[in-house]
């Protein structure tokens, strides 16, 4: 039959934990051979002693007088001995001694009920996730750089957690006006159904009236469709939007209809960027260049008429060897030249996504990491997650950005005073 501990002993404990320390101080100066299990065993038991202090530190606040003495007068609740607990550290598994009262009504901040882990090792597990990590490779850097199994149910039961947070941050309330909204999508997979699935993941993204940008939704669904943009934009306008002054987007099916049914004031502006892109996609190399920066005379035309101009010089002298390159934008002319009506510096934000491509590229680095993602959930926590990192950095104003605001606000009227 064991015996708890008393008062004297733990004290005797740490005496002797601190002359080990001593020792392994001097080891390291004197040059003696010191190992890092020697390290981290006095770093655990020493830091399991420490937060047991703490612990009763919490207690005597909560009792009103400390331990040996005196309950204030007319107070009923007792102490009620400590009970053993074994809890995570970054040095490992740390056994720590909770006090208790006989109500059951002292609740310990530092190691709360029903937690296993100390000093941020949910922050450690969510970082590692938010990597794109899977459960089992969490586990693994976690044995390796702290000495500590942590079992997959743990790591599953921490990220599931995200899944509240991610909750609320989608049905979050949002600003009435956005100048510009940008949409676009990532490739992932999934199995959720049993075999690997291809998932489109579409960014949504809105720039308020001070020029930071802001994600606004991360929506899933395998093809595009109007029924499924009236969707998304039916979803931003419950959460508050009234107002959208240029959704800039890459002609994705069925978008510009559905936007103009929910927001009819709003400008539909093709990515020039990538309108570029996929109409060059198969000119040589060594034509590339040159052909190009004829097809910027056209969508830098200081307005409409003059780009039709600079579009038949181009037809003129490209046409003969790439024909398709004209076609793609004489057939797409509707959607890429509405911004040509605006001044320079508001079209030099609108007429390209560079904006969410800049974030996408951090989110693809966190996808690459996995094959395929176990669930949409899953897929979703690892992007929020990513999303929140990304804040730290991403999102600032573009810097021309004060003169295209006033642009922008004259043109669609968004504000009434600028």
């Amino acid at each position: 039959m064991t015996t708890k501990k008393s008062e004297a002993q733990r004290n005797k404990e740490m005496e002797e934990r601190l002359e080990q320390a001593a020792e392994i101080a001097v080891g390291f100066l004197t040059g003696s051979s010191v190992s890092g299990e020697d390290v981290q065993d006095v770093l655990t038991k020493f830091m399991g002693q420490v937060i047991s202090k703490m612990l009763e530190g919490e207690m005597n606040a909560h009792m009103g007088y400390d331990k040996g003495g005196s309950p204030p007068v007319g107070q009923a609740n007792r102490r009620n001995g400590s009970t053993t607990k074994k809890v995570r550290s970054a040095f490992g598994p740390v056994e720590i001694q909770v006090p208790r009262d006989r109500k059951g009504e002292f609740e310990p901040r530092i190691v709360p009920k029903y937690k296993r882990d100390i000093l941020g090792f949910d922050k450690k597990i969510l970082a590692l996730y938010a990597k794109g990590m899977s459960v089992r490779d969490i586990r693994q850097a976690l044995a390796e750089m702290y000495n500590v199994d942590v079992s997959t149910q743990f790591i599953s039961s921490v990220t599931d957690a995200v899944m509240d947070e991610f909750k609320e941050w989608r049905n979050r309330p949002l600003e009435s006006s956005y100048y510009i909204v940008y949409v676009d999508g990532i490739y992932a997979k999934t199995r959720e159904t049993g075999s690997v699935t291809k998932r489109v993941v579409y960014t949504v993204i809105g720039v308020s009236e001070n020029g930071h940008k802001d994600v606004l939704g991360f929506y899933i669904h395998p093809s595009e469709s109007a029924k499924f943009w009236m969707a998304v934009f039916k979803d931003l306008k419950e959460r508050g939007v009234q107002r959208i002054g240029v959704l800039a987007a890459d002609g994705l099916t069925g978008m510009q209809n559905a936007v103009a049914a929910v927001f009819p004031d709003t400008v539909f502006q093709t990515c020039v960027v990538h309108l570029i892109r996929s109409s060059t996609k198969f000119v040589s190399y060594k034509d590339k260049k040159a052909l190009i920066g004829d097809l910027k005379k056209v969508y830098t035309a200081p307005n409409e008429t003059e780009a039709k101009y600079a579009l038949q010089d181009f037809k003129n002298e490209w046409d003969d060897k790439y024909p398709m390159v004209s076609a793609a934008w004489e057939s797409r002319w509707e959607e890429w030249t509405p911004f040509l009506d605006l001044p320079q510096e508001a079209r030099k934000i609108i007429y390209t996504t560079n904006a969410i491509e800049g974030l996408h590229r951090r989110l693809r680095k966190v996808i690459k990491t996995r094959g395929a993602f176990p669930s949409d959930d899953s897929l979703l926590k690892v992007l929020f997650l990513a999303i929140k990192e990304a804040k730290r950095t991403w999102g600032a104003p573009s810097p021309n950005w004060s003169k295209a605001r006033l642009q922008l606000a004259i043109h669609f009227d968004l504000i009434e005073e600028v």
